[in-house]
């Protein structure tokens, strides 16, 4: 009766645990977007505009690679990679380097890249970290172009731009 009770006990842990080996998070691309959307709002281009017209105290982060960064990106952003977000978010060296503050878990933090999902990915990596104020700007660059061509900066020392100095030659 000892022996039955043991393996029936044995069984029902080992059900358990592999129970628990089975949850699944998403499976795709697709999946990972839907989930980040239930946790990481989403603001409109002129709802930022607006905010950077009134001075509001907002960080904002560009998640793009540095090349797709230095080609154009909205006045103001500082340029962490999505790959490294998670490295460089509480870094107050990198900070101290862009000689800006290490934000705090509620600063109001606004995140974009090119269209907009990674920028929701990288909002809800933040909201993981405990920052409490994230949103992503929904359409990215692309959309914030398309609506202000006119207001954006760009890095061409980074990009080997030719700056029109002489250079020599006939």
């Amino acid at each position: 009766m000892k022996t039955i009770k043991s393996i029936f006990g044995i069984s029902v842990l080992f059900m358990v645990l592999l129970s628990a080996c089975n949850r699944v998070g998403p499976q795709s691309l697709d999946e990972m977007i839907v989930e980040a959307q239930k946790h990481v709002d989403g603001i409109t281009v002129e709802q930022l505009k607006e905010k950077l017209d009134n001075g509001d105290m907002i960080l904002l982060i560009d998640v793009r690679e540095p090349n797709e960064f230095n080609a154009g990106y909205i006045p103001g952003s500082v340029n962490i990679p999505r790959g490294v977000l998670e490295f460089k978010i509480g870094n107050e060296a990198f900070w101290d380097a862009a000689f800006l503050y290490l934000p705090e878990k509620d600063e109001e933090i606004i995140v974009y890249c090119k269209k907009g999902k990674r920028g929701m990915l990288a909002g809800e990596t933040l909201k993981k970290l405990g920052y409490k104020n994230v949103t992503y700007l929904d359409g990215g660059w692309k959309k914030w172009e398309l609506t202000y061509p006119d207001i954006f900066e760009k890095n061409l020392d980074a990009l080997g731009h030719d700056d029109g100095g002489e250079v020599g030659g006939c």
